[in-house]
């Protein structure tokens, strides 16, 4: 087999990534996806099916408006019907009408399929691969052959998955991809196999798709490249169906840095962290926080022992500097934490603070003592910092409460909730009563509140809440358990988190949302106090 010896990279975000359960792409989402992939440095942007449905077809006709600077776009289909001549088979035709430079087609390379699912004749499924792939280079592609269950297929006969691949060598295809289609396979299989296909391919390049059923998708990929694959399919985070595609993200890293293998300038590299937050954005799904190399907690340290170690160097504990990726390191504080994950913490946040101070053990001993009482700081950066304000004698309340009173109707003809919260709160020696109603009783004591203190302090008006999340600490004590809940708010600016925890859902609600309050004066409270009104 001849080849070059670099490696391409294949997304396939926007059609096996839209398979995955819980991803829905608009028109719009998968145009901006595009852009963002091309500007990363993709080398292939698979853009859908233009034979499968109207939005895939828009999609192309709107991408022609778009100007691609890194990336070839690629329209997948799959080979001619059998007992159909290619040249009047219409979804062959739709897939030159999308206008891509590259066609990707799914061919079967299993001769289970082709007997049980096709129920067409070997010979046929082999003359299938010949005709479309040879009718598409004819007209100007670049074609992609997708072997679908191609180490199912070798294993179960591989001489006939060994003629699909032929087939489609000697047609013409440029990649002559290896697919396990359903996940199965191992890492040794995959570097044995590919050895042995590669052996046989004379002008085509091998590339390797996988499934991640294992939970093995990314270490075949890497094993394969091993043994001669040179194009890598996968999606950003590792979207697809069941349990998804080979994560690009993770591949990508551990080509670049672990396999010497570069695929893309180092600069590029270290946006991976972007790029896979942006997808999970548009997509509008959860960062995974221990996503390899990317996730939040990828660099997060929480061990004291640990934490003490990458304070004297970092790579004691942390296997790549995660600025290659675009990370941080993070550290933790909890009931495992040493004072040198105090110091580091408050270290991260701007604050000066001695690991032998007194003032470390002090924050260090209330933490436990906290945590003890259910807390976690992990998650509420906002929170610790204002305990470590308190230790540091920085603090100074911005308002006093004197009491606070939540109440919800229920009005039986209608079904409807009306929810209402009184705060009476004490500021520089003056009263202040409000009334205020919500959406919920957390919403309504939020804004009985900021209208309490808005007057004193109108950069309120900005602030907002933008997530509540409320945990059950000790469920096996039923209604007597503890509730814990982090809120997040936002000045428009930046965010910060905070948590509360009490018996009583209203109390826990409200000790999160006073640190939230407090977070921000605290911040901002020299130009806060000089623009009172």
């Amino acid at each position: 087999m001849s080849h070059s010896s670099s490696i391409t990279l294949y997304d396939t975000t926007l059609r096996d990534g839209a398979q995955g359960e819980g991803i829905h792409f608009s028109l719009a989402d998968k145009l901006r996806i595009a852009q963002r992939l091309d500007a990363f440095g993709m080398h292939y942007i698979e853009g859908g099916w233009p034979g499968s449905n109207e939005k895939d077809i828009e999609f192309f006709r709107e991408a022609r408006k778009l100007k691609f600077k890194q990336a070839r776009l690629a329209a997948f289909g799959s080979t001619r019907r059998a007992k159909t001549p290619v040249e009047k088979d219409s979804q062959v035709g739709l897939l030159l009408e999308a206008g891509t430079p590259v066609v990707t087609l799914v061919c079967k390379a299993s001769m289970l399929h082709v007997k049980e699912i096709l129920r067409t004749t070997a010979d046929e499924n082999l003359a299938m691969i010949r005709d479309t792939i040879r009718y598409l280079v004819e007209n100007g592609r670049e074609v992609i052959f997708d072997g679908e269950h191609t180490f199912d297929g070798y294993k179960l006969d591989a001489a006939y998955t060994t003629a699909c691949y032929e087939a489609a060598d000697e047609a013409g295809a440029s990649y002559l991809v290896m697919c396990d289609t359903n996940g199965g396979s191992l890492p040794p299989e995959v570097m044995k196999i590919t050895s042995e296909l590669g052996a046989r391919m004379k002008k085509g390049k091998l590339g390797i798709h996988t499934h991640d059923d294992c939970g093995l998708a990314v270490a075949c990929a890497l094993a394969s490249v091993t043994a001669g694959a040179l194009q890598v399919q996968g999606t950003i985070n590792g979207y697809g169906e069941r349990t998804g595609n080979c994560n690009l993200v993770t591949t990508i890293a551990n080509l670049q840095l672990k396999l010497k293998r570069p695929v893309l300038p180092d600069e590029k590299v270290a946006e991976l962290r972007d790029l896979s937050l942006f997808v999970d954005e548009v997509a509008n799904q959860r960062p995974n926080n221990r996503a390899p190399f990317v996730g939040t907690s990828a660099f997060a340290h929480k061990g004291g022992i640990h934490v003490n170690a990458v304070n004297k160097l970092s790579a004691s504990y942390e296997h790549i500097k995660p600025e290659l990726v675009g990370n941080s390191q993070r550290v933790l504080v909890g009931e495992l934490a040493g004072r040198a994950n105090i110091m580091l913490k408050a270290r991260t946040l701007g604050l000066q603070l001695e690991e032998k101070s007194p003032e470390a053990l002090k924050v260090l001993e209330q933490i436990k003592h906290l945590e003890n009482a259910g807390y976690e700081f992990e998650a509420a950066d906002a929170s610790f910092e204002l305990l470590v304000h308190k230790a540091l004698g920085r603090y100074r309340p911005s308002f006093e409460l004197l009491e606070y009173h939540v109440s919800i109707r229920k009005n039986g003809a209608t079904n409807e909730d009306t929810c209402e919260a009184t705060v009476k709160v004490e500021v520089d020696g003056e009263k202040v009563y409000t009334v205020a109603e919500g959406d919920g009783p957390v919403n309504a004591l939020d804004a009985a509140l900021r209208q309490a203190l808005i007057r004193f302090y109108p950069k309120l008006e900005q602030m907002k809440l933008v997530d509540y999340k409320v945990r059950i600490i000790d469920s096996k004590s039923g209604t007597a358990a503890k509730t814990r809940v982090f809120i997040e708010s936002s000045d428009g600016d930046t965010t910060w988190s905070t948590v509360g925890v009490s018996y009583d859902i209203i109390e826990a609600s409200w000790l999160a949302l006073r640190d939230s309050v407090d977070f921000l004066l605290a911040r901002k409270e020299p130009e806060i106090r000089n623009s009172r009104t």
